[in-house]
């Protein structure tokens, strides 16, 4: 089982780079960039059900920081697969719940997986795009009160977090 483990915290990181290195593809003018980009997303989402299946969530007691939290980057790029980000989110909460796994992912990957429902996220960590130059947020199920949502899970205030994304 500990080389299991040690083998699967190698998996998680190496698909955690692979995604940082492909990202800048994920919004590309280029078709095929963005469809490379996708391919990856799947095939990670796919991978991380098995290791689901397997390990239930990966938290840090079991693959360490790095890989525990590369595995919740893979659930958070897995727009097309739905079913694996719910069932990511419900493994999390889990986790989040024994106090084996932090609450300010989980809320990231809880926004992801409602806006990808098409519903209002809670904590306005999701970002629609950019226009003159400001983020526009996904609309919010409570907006007046995000800030206070965002600092129960250890989140910067909106306001800080969106200057982030803003251009010049």
């Amino acid at each position: 089982m500990r080389h299991d483990v040690a083998a699967l915290r190698e998996e998680l990181t190496a698909m955690a780079v692979a995604d940082h290195r492909s990202s800048v593809h994920a919004n590309s003018d280029d078709p095929a960039e963005q469809l490379a980009w996708r391919r990856l997303t799947a095939r990670h989402g796919d991978r991380l059900s098995e290791i689901m299946d397997e390990y239930g969530w990966p938290t840090a007691e079991v693959v360490g920081e790095e890989a525990a939290r590369a595995a919740w980057l893979i659930a958070q790029h897995a727009d097309r697969q739905l079913d694996v980000q719910r069932r990511a989110l419900r493994l999390m909460q889990q986790a989040v719940s024994a106090g084996s796994a932090g609450p300010r992912e989980l809320a990231f990957l809880h926004d992801r997986t409602l806006v990808n429902e098409g519903r209002k996220q809670l904590y306005g960590t999701q970002i629609a795009g950019v226009k003159d130059g400001a983020p526009v947020p996904w609309p919010c199920e409570e907006p007046e009160r995000v800030d206070e949502l965002r600092a129960e899970v250890g989140i910067e205030p909106f306001d800080e977090y969106v200057a982030k994304f803003s251009t010049p």
